[in-house]
Order: structure tokens, then C-alpha cells, then sequence
């Protein structure tokens, strides 16, 4: 597989699994100088995992997945599908990823997706998209960066600039959100053209949905500092409609509690005309370690 750029072609190879066996899949980290592998990437490779064991025409309705353990980017991830269910509307398979810790073999991530044969609608409502500047109108993440000299910030390294990211509020700046308004909101897409399958844009969508969920928990205090630790503890995506990842849509989260050193954050996603293509929902850990 092919993308526009280096970038997109490492993104594109992240998401391209070595099938090893039937129903067990090998994907492979990007070098990094992260000290575990970023949650989405995971998410991703096992929902393309999924997708492989299915007949096409069923595309992916649904994902719920938990973070396990950290994964080793040094360390390759196996991915190991069961086949739930195959029935008349709907297949079902679960995925459980491994590697390797200390000679033994542990799981790091368990996934659990459902695929759907599309029929007529009995009823149809989505959210209006919310009335926000277009990705034109906004700073890339680099630019962002740039203004505070931060050019070689770590959150500018994941993949490179495979996905282009064009938040509202300067990520680097912040400040703190209070009610009624604590949503944020980003623009993003993968920079470069992806192949037509929807099979890979629906991986790339689950790779982007964990970039900047669990920051929704921190909204009230400003976003991330130095004295807050944080992780993703499940991830969960419900599909609307299709959509392209190579396409600018717009990314609005929100966390609606948080308490016992958890919070619960929600996203919705449209796509630039305006389709509530997606919604995720997601538990984190947040860690206060102190001044």
C-alpha cells in the first residue's frame, strides 16, 4: 500500500498486518522515542485484524475495546481473532493482542467488533454539526508549535505529520474550560490520499480517535501539565456512517464526569459536509502527581 507522503506510507504500514497464521495477525510499531505504544495505533491494527476475517459488505458498526497493559514498541503485537458469529445481518469477532514480557507471552489489549450488513433505515436523526470555524481558518499543530518554540515537542512525532491536526484552542496554551462550555474541537485527517477500501479508513478513524480524547478529562484545569499522568483505560467507536479519513472532519469531545482517579470522555465526529459520521466514548486514567 501507497500514501501521498513517507508519513502517510508509515501509517499505511502500521495498518498493513502480517497475517502469520489463520486468524493470527503480526503489526509491527514505527520507531519512536515513546516509552509505550500510542493506544490508537493498537485499536487500529486490531480492528483491521477483525476486518480481515470478514466477507466484504459488512462494514464495521461498532468497536469496545480495554487497554490491558502498556505495549513495548520495541516488541512486535500479535493479534489472535475469534470468530464469534457469522449470521444474517451481523458478524461479530473478538481479538486479543499479545507480546511478549520476560520470556512470557501476556495480553495487552482486547478488542471486540461488530459488522453490519446495511438495510433501509426504520428511522434517521443524527446531531447538527456544531457551527465552527473550517480547517482553513485554523493553525496546524505545527504552526502551534512554532508560535511557543516547540517545534520538537513529542507530540509532534507520532508518525510524523501523517495526520493533520488543526485544533481550536492553541494545544500549547490553554485554558481552563467551564461549564456550559467545556467541549473542544479539532479538525483532522490523515495528510495524504488513502486507498478506497473502507476497511482502512475505518482503522485510520480508530487511530485518530484516541489522539486527543482522554485530554477532554482536563479541560477544566487547562489540558496536560507536567504534574498530571494519564491512560487510556477502554475505547469504544459506533460507526454512523461512512467516512473518509483522508478527508477533514471535525472532532468534538467533552468529559461529562470524573471521579476516583477516573474520567469519561465522548467525542462526535462529522465529516466536512456536515454527517454525524461516528461517536466514541472513552474511560481514562488521570493521576495528579503534585506541584
Amino acid at each position: 500500500m501507497s500514501g501521498g507522503s513517507d508519513d502517510v506510507a508509515a501509517l499505511l504500514q502500521v495498518l498493513d498486518l502480517e497475517e502469520r497464521e489463520p486468524g493470527v495477525y503480526v503489526g509491527q510499531t514505527p520507531k519512536t522515542t515513546r516509552q509505550r505504544v500510542f493506544g490508537g495505533q493498537v485499536a487500529g491494527q486490531a480492528l483491521m485484524a477483525a476486518e480481515l476475517t470478514t466477507t466484504g459488505g459488512r462494514p464495521v458498526h461498532s468497536l469496545h475495546s480495554y487497554f490491558l497493559r502498556p505495549g513495548d514498541p520495541n516488541e512486535e503485537i500479535r493479534y489472535v481473532v475469534e470468530r464469534i458469529r457469522d449470521g444474517r445481518s451481523f458478524s461479530t469477532r473478538r481479538v486479543l493482542a499479545h507480546q511478549r514480557r520476560r520470556g512470557e507471552d501476556v495480553a495487552i489489549f482486547a478488542l471486540t467488533a461488530d459488522f453490519h450488513q446495511p438495510e433501509p433505515a426504520a428511522v434517521t436523526h443524527a446531531l447538527p454539526m456544531p457551527d465552527v470555524p473550517p480547517p482553513d481558518a485554523v493553525p496546524t499543530a505545527l504552526e502551534y508549535a512554532r508560535r511557543h518554540g516547540k517545534e520538537d515537542d513529542e507530540h509532534l512525532e507520532l508518525l510524523g505529520q501523517a495526520v493533520d491536526q488543526r485544533s481550536l484552542d492553541d494545544p500549547f496554551a490553554r485554558v481552563p474550560k467551564q461549564e456550559p462550555d467545556t467541549r473542544s474541537y479539532g479538525w483532522f485527517r490523515v495528510a495524504g490520499r488513502l486507498p478506497d477500501d473502507p476497511t482502512i479508513h475505518a482503522a485510520a478513524l480508530t487511530f485518530v480517535t484516541d489522539l486527543t480524547l482522554l485530554g477532554a478529562g482536563l479541560a477544566r484545569k487547562g489540558g496536560w501539565h507536567d504534574r498530571y499522568q494519564g491512560a487510556s483505560l477502554d475505547h469504544a467507536v459506533w460507526f454512523h456512517a461512512p467516512v473518509r479519513a483522508d478527508e477533514w472532519f471535525l472532532y468534538e469531545t467533552d468529559s461529562p464526569a470524573a471521579a476516583g482517579g477516573r474520567a469519561l470522555n465522548f467525542g462526535h465526529i462529522w465529516s466536512v459536509d456536515g454527517t454525524h459520521v461516528a461517536s466514541v466514548a472513552q474511560e481514562g486514567l488521570i493521576r495528579d502527581l503534585g506541584e
